[in-house]
């Protein structure tokens, strides 16, 4: 199957367990890998056959304005399964990072893959 990917892709959020966190919004980066076969695409030059990265975008930054959750973990396990609801893609490989979260390293964080069941 073939790649397509998002990479260094940063959005706003309200995410953390401390106290001093639930009231900022943080910045999160996302690398997402999703399975898609761009075959129909490239066959036509076909926008409409294509994974729209635009439309990817708008759906994990409206995703990130609404949320509210106190891992990056459940932040990913969520937005995981509203992108596999939302496109259709067959699998995915999602990396959320928060950088700053840790004074010692650049950045900590997740990294999942899902499937559609």
């Amino acid at each position: 199957m073939d790649k397509v990917f998002i990479e260094g892709l940063e959005v706003d959020t309200l995410i953390g367990a401390y106290d001093w966190e639930r009231g900022i919004r943080q910045c999160l980066r996302l690398d997402l890998t999703f399975s898609w076969d761009i075959r129909p695409a490239a066959a036509g030059d076909d926008l409409s056959k294509a994974l729209d990265y635009a439309a990817v975008y708008q759906h994990v930054q409206a995703f990130a304005v609404v949320a509210k959750f106190e891992l990056v973990e459940t932040f990913a396990e969520r937005l995981a399964a509203s992108l596999l609801e939302a496109f259709g893609m067959p699998t995915l490989r999602l990396r959320v990072t928060k950088p700053g979260a840790n004074a010692a390293a650049q950045a900590v964080g997740v990294e999942i893959e899902r499937s559609r069941t």
